[in-house]
Order: C-alpha cells, then structure tokens, then sequence
C-alpha cells in the first residue's frame, strides 16, 4: 500500500505510477465497479488546516477522519450543513470515514433538501491529478481562474480526475432544536402527498422520508426552539387530514441519523439500489421494482430499494425518467452490471475529455465509474 504523508509525496507517487492505483480513503465505501491496482490511501494526509468559527470557514487534509472534524465543529457550536452519510452500516464496513472520502463521493444526507449535497459547502480543494501535478482551486472565496469549477467537479469524481489533498468547507450554526413529525398507516401514494405536502410549505422542512413496510412516514424540523415548537403547531394543522401525527424530541436525532444512513437495511441480504426520480412517478415504478424493502428519503428526492442479490433492476424498469445507482453488491455483481446510470452520449463525450484532461495516462481509479 502506498501511503503519503504530505501532498509532496502524494503527487511525487502519482508521477512514479506505473500502473492502475486504487484510491482508498477511509476504506469505508467501496462503491463502483472493482478496480485492480496498487492501492495508494490517503489516510496519512490528516489534520485541520485552519478554522475560523467566525467566519464559519474550515479546512482540513483529505485523510482526516470525520468524526474529528465534526467534533472540532460541535465545539463550537457550528456543522457541515450537508450531514454527511456513514455507509459503514449500509455496507457492512469497517474503516474511519474520512473527509476527502466524503467529497469524492459526494456524501450527502436528508438535509439536501435545504442545504444541498456536499458539493454546494465546498468552497476549495487542493487535489493531485493523474500526471503528479498538484492543483489548487477555490479557497476561502471561490474564484475560478482556470475555466473550471474544480471544487464541484470534484465532488462525486470518485477520485476518476485526481486525488485530493486538502478541502475547504462553508459550515452552518448547530441546530438549537430538532422535532421529529410521524404519521403511521398510510400507503407510498398518500405518504408522497403528504411529504410533498410538508416541502412546499413554508416552515422550512429539513427532512421527509417514508418507511413503506413500516407505513412509517417522517418529517424534520430544526432550528431556534421557539421557531421550531411554532412550525410544528402549522404543519400538524397542515397535514391532519393524512391521520394522528405524533411528535417527538429526544429521539428525533437518532431516528434522522439512522434514516441517513439507511440503517434500516443493515445485516439484511440482498443488493441495495438508490434512484433518483420525480415524485409523481415514485409510487409507479416502486410497485414494478419487486423490492424487499423501500425507503423514500423524500428530501433529497431519492428512493432506497432493498432487491434481490443480481438483480438487474434497470433492466427491471426499462427506461424511466430518472437514474439509478447500484450502492452494495458482491464483486461480481458490481462487475457485471454498471454501478453508475449510463450517461447520455453528449455528457458521456464530455465526461471522457475531462478525464483524458486530468488523468491522461487513465491510472486513476480505471473503470470505477464505467
């Protein structure tokens, strides 16, 4: 295993390449197809560069454990307002996630909805591409003098375009108080009414997610205390029609985490699919799917389906507004079905000349999103 210390010896292994590496972060998600090759980690590259909690900025090398930054944060007072996902328990890993991990993949939580994904609390990054040359975009302030906007073109690269360094956070004050809303019995057609119910209404919605076996649906509030015991009052007004709501406080932030982490699906067999689709189609194409289990997490606009070891679920559905992502299978499964939903042939042409642009000898994680 090849373990830099520095972002010196990180680009000066990347130049002496010479074949295919496998980059590992924390060792905590290994989504994609499998990749062969030297593994080069990044777990030595640790430490939080700089944090400035009154200008809610902070940056920290790609090998820090997330853990660490986020308990720097709470400290504070202060959060990664994105609520980065822990695929341990999804995954049955093991390993520390780390935060370069967390951009390379994009890792977001329920709270996309009104904060975004990852990539939107990324303002800089310092990454090695696949010829050894360290890049620096962004910063405290983003500007973009190279004709890319290489902070999110990071985000979700899978570490295709180069292996980052260093990244550069936005973070938000910590929630005062957080309430969880739940509604029992009703089926996926009438929970997506009610969820989207709750999201186009004005008090502010962080998360909405239906449980279909359970008939279990959620709803989120957060913020000043005051401000969240008055949005709960209007919403249990708003959705009353949908059946008795129940509210509750203490257990709200472990019911959000585990709906985040889709814990939901830990320990049980079979292969774990995400889809991204409207709402008004959802309930159509889940009744397609065959799925041992559901999980809409409304919020971020995604549906969670636990399938059938194989299971080819895009040539289940056949063609549909929308993408799917195979997120845990065996090897063999990943190798033989494509992890990453075909992209069109325009965004495919355009996605294989930025590769060519940072990874010309096509080293760095080869095929991983293929």
């Amino acid at each position: 295993m090849i373990e830099p210390r520095d972002e010196a010896e990180l680009a000066e292994s990347i130049r002496g390449a010479t074949g295919p590496l496998r980059i590992r972060g924390g060792g905590t998600r290994p989504v994609g197809r499998p990749v062969a090759g030297a593994v080069l980690s990044t777990s030595a590259l640790t430490g939080i560069t700089l944090y400035e909690p009154g200008a809610l900025t902070l940056v920290a090398r790609a090998g820090t454990p997330l853990a660490k930054i986020e308990a720097a944060l709470a400290a504070e007072g202060q959060r990664l307002a994105f609520e980065p996902m822990d695929h341990r328990r999804l995954l049955g890993t093991d390993g520390t996630p780390t935060i370069g991990g967390v951009v390379a993949a994009n890792v977001s939580g329920p709270r996309r909805v009104q904060a975004g994904a990852c990539r939107d609390s990324l303002i800089g990054v310092r990454f090695v591409d696949g010829i050894g040359t360290a890049i620096k975009n962004g910063g405290r302030v983003m500007k973009n003098v190279t004709g890319y906007d290489l902070a999110k073109l990071m985000a979700g690269s899978f570490g295709t375009l180069g292996v980052l360094s260093e990244v550069s956070f936005k973070v938000l004050p910590a929630h005062e108080a957080v309430v969880s809303l739940s509604i029992g019995g009703l089926d996926d057609a009438r929970a997506i009414a009610a969820l989207t119910a709750a999201l186009r209404s004005p008090f502010e919605v962080s998360g909405a997610a239906h449980l279909r076996e359970e008939r279990l649906t959620l709803i989120r509030l957060e913020g000043l205390a005051d401000s969240v015991a008055y949005r709960v009052g209007r919403l249990r007004a708003l959705l009353a029609d949908f059946g008795a709501i129940g509210v509750e406080e203490d257990a709200a932030r472990a019911i959000w985490a585990n709906l985040r982490d889709v814990a939901v699906f830990s320990g049980r067999p079979g292969d774990v699919w995400r889809l991204s689709v409207k709402p008004s189609d959802a309930p159509g194409l889940v009744a397609r799917m065959g799925a041992r289990a559901v999980v809409y997490d409304w919020g971020g606009g995604l549906i969670w389906a636990l399938m059938p070891e194989g299971d080819d679920l895009r040539a289940r559905l056949g063609d549909f507004a929308g993408h799917a992502t195979l997120i845990r299978a065996s090897e063999e499964t990943r190798a033989r079905i494509a992890v990453f939903h075909p992209e069109p042939a325009p965004v495919a042409a355009l996605t294989a000349g930025l590769r060519a642009r940072f990874d010309p000898r096509g080293i760095l994680n080869p095929g991983l999103m293929g």
